[in-house]
């Protein structure tokens, strides 16, 4: 049952995630045309779709969208052994739900690389396969500001960008989880090691009691 409960938490976040991305694809234009403001001109449902890492970065290879695809895949069955194993040491609920929080998240997006170019068709023109070259299907836009960057910049220099970053359900789960983690770090991580040392006491205590008792006898 508690292993239920955590992994539940991560199929949660994967059934919200694919719902609202299919509403969006079904229900809304793509690009500007189809934008619905939500709260002025600061946040913005705006349909788009991003063909590879966080914030639109690709690996330049023919093959890139796949190595990345599959490195995501092993990384979801190493955070869903993690979850089982800290579910297993009865570490700290809050944090245990952060995990899972992330597993979800990494899954959402994970299906939308293997499955939507060929459920959505929205893979690259050019990818060798549909498979494992589906588009991430992102919404949620927090129109901070939008314009060229300079030059001198690395990377993103001379592109055009816009801040904040559009994202998913998937997307938010992981940065909540990962923030939360950060933010209360000392409490989900020494309250354990307070528990273990506790655990180590009562065991001590419990051999003492144990000597002194065979000692009497």
């Amino acid at each position: 049952m508690k292993y239920f409960k955590y992994f539940g938490i991560a199929l949660l976040v994967i059934l919200i995630d694919q719902a609202v991305k299919m509403l969006v694809h079904y229900q809304m234009d793509f690009g500007t045309p189809g934008q619905i403001k939500v709260f002025g001109e600061w946040f913005k449902l705006h349909y788009t779709t991003n063909p590879g890492m966080a914030f639109g970065m690709q690996i330049g290879t023919e093959y890139g969208k796949m190595i990345l695809t599959s490195f995501r895949l092993i990384a979801m069955f190493g955070i869903g052994y993690y979850l089982f194993h800290i579910i297993k040491k009865k570490m700290h609920p809050g944090y245990i739900i952060c995990i899972s929080m992330i597993l979800g998240g990494a899954i959402g997006n994970l299906i939308d690389s293997i499955f939507y170019g060929v459920w959505l068709n929205n893979a690259p023109y050019n990818a060798p396969t549909p498979w494992f070259h589906g588009q991430v299907i992102d919404m949620f836009y927090i129109d901070i500001w939008e314009g060229y960057l300079p030059d001198w910049i690395p990377i993103w220099g001379g592109s055009y960008t816009a801040l904040w970053p559009i994202f998913n359900i998937a997307d938010a789960a992981i940065f909540i989880g990962v923030a939360i983690i950060l933010v209360f770090q000392g409490r989900f991580f020494d309250e354990k090691l307070a528990e273990q040392k506790t655990e180590e006491i009562d065991e001590i205590q419990k051999q003492f009691i144990e000597g002194e008792e065979n000692t009497n006898l």
